[in-house]
């Protein structure tokens, strides 16, 4: 008679998917591993240079560059263990002659970059890595995905700062990142473009970001009142309490946190802000202000979170012109910080929220190569290894840049692509966090506002002489 019993599974172990170092190595598409051994088969040593940049700005007319760290990291401690190499010979596409070339991995040769924090304009080159084809191609998908969103969450950021008009700006965004390393991630970028802190724990331990929070809806609605909630709230913070007000109704929340400020105030505390979620911004920050000044709270701030991005912001803030802004004195932004995108709700217009940049060989031997791509011109590449020259007028500030072939000697501007790693080692001493954020800040008050606002922006001026298209001097 056949067993119809269920028979016991050991349920699998799940998997974090979360990379360690030895499996970072395998963070390449398959073709850079072909085009190895496809080398090394033809004894191709040439040395090369791949050059990183973005041919076109989603939004706007700059980028503040972000992810170089991270970068160089993966670059510095690349390792193919022998884990990694059975696996990759258990799968039999590949050379046992080639595997075995890279169980000795280790970069010699050098990187050039734009540092982090540094506005850049497209067809500007932002990364040089020269060294081995062979070598150079296996870091082009870790060099794009890490710097293509991290640039983009660093841009992003700098908008909503500077729409936000000197407010604070919270990201809010790790929930809703594409990913986890996306998430801690986009929280770096988001406090190198000018964000305040983040909500995200790991970022505060991990790059020393500071990381701030207030409360949920759960917290409230698990009590039998919204009073009870606010007030169990502030005895267990006493020096650092934001209610949310919004979980029930709105103008009754900022009532009830009146009631909880005066009994804080009783205790020696005060209140430190309330903070709206949901519905009319404009108005209900009007009515939450209205109501905290008439119980005396004027120093009860109004944080302000809900899909927020620069435009929403920039429209909150700009009845200012008119003495009827929002009294908002500080924002969190989450969905469109933490995703970069690229969407614009006053002309419902946008694209995928993702930066376009590309690691392409510009040198090979010392000789320019280039794609010319003649189905599609806007692919092709400009050939040469480049240098970036920064000119700026007698207040600093900035005038234009000049692209430049490297060995070019060039008497005005300030080269930007500085030595990173010279004969496989780290000559470059990566400042901190806290002061590449002082860096950006300064950088951007440089850079002239028509090529910084929201609206009507104008190209910031690159030049790039005919040579490098191509082109004789002279010739258009």
């Amino acid at each position: 008679m056949k067993d119809t019993r269920e028979r016991s599974v050991t349920p699998k172990t799940p998997l974090s998917a979360l990379l360690s170092i030895d499996e970072m190595a395998l963070f390449v598409d398959y073709y850079q591993l072909t085009m190895g051994q496809a080398d090394l088969d033809a004894q191709n040593d040439s040395v090369i240079t791949a050059n990183y940049y973005v041919r076109k700005i989603p939004q706007g007319q700059y980028l503040i560059t972000a992810g170089l760290e991270q970068v160089v990291h993966y670059i510095l401690n690349l390792c193919w263990t022998d884990d990694i190499l059975d696996w990759l010979a258990a799968r039999g596409d590949l050379s046992t002659e080639y595997l075995n070339s890279l169980r000795d991995f280790r970069f010699d040769g050098s990187v050039f970059a734009v540092p982090e924090g540094t506005p850049v304009f497209p067809n500007e080159p932002i990364i040089n890595v020269t060294g081995r084809s062979r070598d150079v191609q296996l870091f082009e998908t870790y060099l794009l995905c890490v710097m293509n969103f991290q640039t983009l969450i660093a841009t992003k950021a700098s908008r909503i700062v500077q729409a936000a008009r000197g407010r604070p700006v919270f990201d809010f965004g790790a929930r809703r990142a594409h990913g986890r390393d996306a998430g801690i991630l986009a929280a770096r970028a988001a406090f190198i473009g000018g964000a305040s802190g983040t909500s995200l724990v790991l970022a505060g331990r991990y790059f020393d970001i500071p990381y701030v929070g207030t409360m949920a809806h759960k917290f409230v609605s698990e009590r039998p009142t919204e009073l009870e909630a606010f007030r169990d709230y502030a005895a267990a913070f006493p020096n650092n309490t934001t209610l949310l007000i919004d979980t029930y109704d709105t103008l009754q929340g900022a009532r009830n946190a009146c009631i909880v400020a005066k009994e804080m105030e009783t205790r020696g505390a005060r209140l430190r802000a309330v903070r709206l979620d949901s519905g009319d911004l404009l108005t209900l920050s009007k009515q939450v202000r209205r109501i905290l000044d008439a119980e005396g709270l004027d120093y009860v701030q109004i944080i302000a979170s809900h899909d927020l991005d620069e435009f929403q912001i920039d429209t909150l803030l700009g009845f200012c012109r008119h003495k009827g802004g929002a009294p908002i004195d500080s924002f969190g932004v989450g969905t469109r910080l933490a995703t970069g995108a690229n969407f614009n709700p006053r002309t419902n217009e946008g694209a995928p929220s993702a930066l376009g940049g590309v690691y392409k060989l510009v040198e090979s031997d010392g000789r320019p190569v280039g794609k010319q791509s003649l189905d599609e011109p806007s692919k092709a590449t400009i050939p040469g290894k480049k240098q970036i020259y920064r000119l700026t007028d007698a207040a600093g500030n900035y005038v234009k840049d000049q692209v430049t072939l490297w060995e070019k000697e060039v008497f005005e501007g300030q080269p930007l692509l500085v030595p990173i790693i010279q004969n496989g080692e780290l000559v470059y001493n990566f400042p901190t966090l806290q002061d590449i954020q002082a860096y950006t800040t300064a950088e951007l008050e440089k850079l002239p506002t028509p090529h910084k606002r929201l609206t009507d922006t104008i190209p910031y001026p690159v030049e790039l002489p005919p040579t490098l298209l191509g082109r004789p001097e002279g010739i258009s």
